[in-house]
């Protein structure tokens, strides 16, 4: 794909051109939005903007469900060489504020759904909301439960020619902000350049054609979505569907029976959960079956027979699975690597775009991510003897910096261009990336090994009844807290409820059997100085980012 200029401008315009007959963005269960209406939905909402009194660096915010909107509004954005910040479902009211006031945001679009966040906030520089569903202006003070009510007062039919408005490709596009599990959010600055750059080349990884059909289910506010999701299959004519609800299982089957898509991205709690839930109850629905899928032989061909099931089920035509975002479990990639199913795993950070190595699935090796992407230069700094060390990456893609954080830029970024990832991995002998974990969660033990606390959740996730865990170290001691699904033991041990008033303590006494279970179970599949003193239960889901990742730094300074 030629581009006169890397930004999203040039590319809308160059695709809705090539590509004006194809459809473009679309719900699942309605909709034949072309590449040519695109872009006159695009120059129609951009006009808008410009009636607004937006100008060139000013910032609009989007805080909303996935739609086509969304796409159309962030497109519109940046015809004007406005800046869009994305901001993901899952902030609370207080950390929206916060950022509509550090980014001096001028505008928000938000969805229906999410109004009640944004209701009561007032800034300094917010002028406009308005609603992402109809385009609706939302007045002043207006209410949460009234939001069906507003009729839309942006017509999609201005086809004014846009002003002369030069937008170059180091010129800020968007400004994302994390949602660390350090405790705070950055706001991570992208140019043109570094987003339509890493878009094309991820095709180099996975080529996309006019053919392809995108299931979108993860935020768009996400870069990982919305560059590889969204600007991706823009690039090629591709075609992009969208849920017009939350992305249930119970609505998700008949989405992909109805549309059989290509691509999915996903991150490995979805794949995770499937696995669980549908694929594993097969496995153990007999004696029979549990003893046939512990030897490999009779194990590989029984998941092989649950992954042609299993594609079925996707629609028979997927061709890319993408995972990524944190680590896959082992036991499930084994299954999917095994049943044939079509994965593939991604590495990459906001700070880069995100892309930045990955495989396609007839390259995916187990437990690791794949070559660096071409163009990208990474390197392991300082490894240590076994070759690990922390990743540093350098390319087209690395953010220009921290939004108005110049002294955090500084201490990711070296003055010749690295960026300091925080991630430990290292290249096995033909090249492929293999990640440890993060640096700021190793532990070191008492004899200066390394620990890496994600190696050792995954195992515990792995253990029947067990929703998710956190491995920490306090007063020497390797604890892990884990969440035990109390639904699912509960079901287990329903016919003690005959035992009257028993139920509770015989509940307990299973609890702890458990916790002894696990206990043994993990120590006898990790190495002795990652052997745990001590499982601890976590009476409640942990508290989680938006993008689902476990926030560690609640759980730091645990007592034992």
């Amino acid at each position: 794909m030629i581009l006169k200029k890397l930004t999203l401008p040039e590319l809308l315009k160059n695709s809705c051109s090539q590509f004006k007959n194809n459809l473009s963005l679309n719900f699942v269960q309605s909709g034949n939005r072309t590449y040519q209406d695109l872009y006159k939905d695009v120059l129609s909402l951009a006009n808008h903007l410009l009636t607004l009194g937006i100008q060139k660096g000013d910032k609009v915010a989007i805080l909303s469900a996935n739609m086509p909107n969304w796409g159309i509004t962030q497109f519109a954005i940046a015809q004007i060489g406005a800046i869009s910040v994305p901001i993901l479902p899952g902030f609370s009211s207080t950390e929206i504020q916060n950022i509509l006031e550090h980014a001096e945001v001028k505008v928000i679009f938000v969805s229906k759904l999410l109004y009640k966040l944004v209701a009561p906030i007032k800034t300094d520089f917010l002028e406009h909301k308005i609603l992402m569903n109809n385009f609706a202006s939302i007045p002043e003070g207006y209410e949460a439960e009234a939001i069906e009510k507003l009729e839309p007062a942006i017509a999609l039919n201005n086809q004014t020619p846009l002003p002369e408005i030069t937008i170059e490709e180091e010129d800020t596009a968007s400004i994302i902000y994390t949602s660390g599990t350090t405790g705070f959010s950055k706001g991570v600055e992208l140019t043109h350049k570094n987003l339509v750059w890493n878009a094309r080349q991820c095709s180099t990884i996975q080529p996309v054609g006019e053919k392809d059909r995108f299931l979108s289910i993860l935020p768009l506010a996400h870069t990982y979505e919305n560059t590889l999701g969204l600007l991706l299959p823009l690039l090629f004519g591709a075609q992009i569907f969208y849920l017009d609800r939350v992305p249930t299982p119970k609505l998700l089957v008949p989405a992909m029976q109805k549309i059989r898509p290509t691509v999915i991205l996903s991150v490995p709690l979805v794949i995770e959960k499937i696995y669980k839930t549908q694929i594993v109850p097969r496995f153990n629905s007999s004696a029979m079956m549990r003893t046939l899928h512990k030897f490999a032989p009779t194990r590989k061909i029984l998941n092989r027979l649950a992954g042609k099931k299993l594609m079925k089920t996707f629609g028979g035509e997927l061709v890319f699975f993408g995972i990524g975002g944190s680590k896959l479990d082992p036991i499930v990639e084994r299954f999917l690597h095994e049943a044939k199913f079509p994965y593939a795993i991604g590495y990459g950070l906001t700070e880069t775009a995100p892309m930045s190595a990955g495989s396609n699935p007839s390259a995916t090796f187990l437990q690791g991510v794949g070559p660096v992407m071409e163009g990208v230069s990474m390197k392991i700094n300082e490894p240590d003897h076994k070759g690990e060390g922390e990743i540093w990456i350098k390319g087209p893609h690395v953010m220009k910096g921290y939004y108005k954080k110049p002294e955090l830029t500084q201490e990711v970024m070296t003055p010749d261009g690295w960026f300091k990832t925080g991630d430990l991995g290292f290249f096995d002998t033909k090249g492929r990336l293999s990640i440890r974990g993060r640096i700021k969660t190793m532990i070191l033990g008492a004899s200066g090994e390394n620990i890496y606390p994600e190696e050792i959740e995954s195992i515990i996730n792995n253990f029947r009844f067990v929703n998710e865990s956190l491995v920490v170290e306090s007063k020497g001691k390797l604890v892990a807290m884990v969440h035990f699904n109390m639904e699912e033991l509960e079901k287990q041990y329903q016919k003690l409820k005959t035992q009257a008033g028993n139920y509770k303590a015989h509940l307990n006494e299973m609890i702890e059997e458990q916790k002894k279970e696990l206990f043994e179970y993990v120590n006898s599949r990790v190495n002795n100085f990652s052997k745990l003193q001590l499982v601890m239960i976590q009476s409640e889901p942990f508290e989680k980012t938006p993008t689902q990742k476990i926030k560690r730094f609640l759980y730091n300074n645990i007592q034992v």
